[in-house]
């Protein structure tokens, strides 16, 4: 997996709280960057499902007839 470095600010006593804590910051930042991307997605294609339903078309129905057989 290539990486690439980033910055960001980080509350001071949040910050101090993580040290404290033995928090891997960089572990975190990720883990919560892969989560807000996931819920993102998923919110994009709720939206794309709302814009433009399923609808049953004749490809569909062909497909079906041969699970069928």
């Amino acid at each position: 997996m290539a990486t690439t470095r980033t910055t960001f600010s980080l509350d001071e006593a949040l910050a101090e709280q993580a040290r404290r804590l033995g928090v891997n910051v960089s572990a975190a930042a990720r883990e919560g960057v892969a989560a807000a991307v996931r819920a993102a997605m998923a919110r994009s294609d709720r939206e794309a499902y709302v814009d433009r339903p399923e609808s049953p078309d004749d490809v569909w129905v062909e497909a079906e007839a041969w699970g069928a057989e």
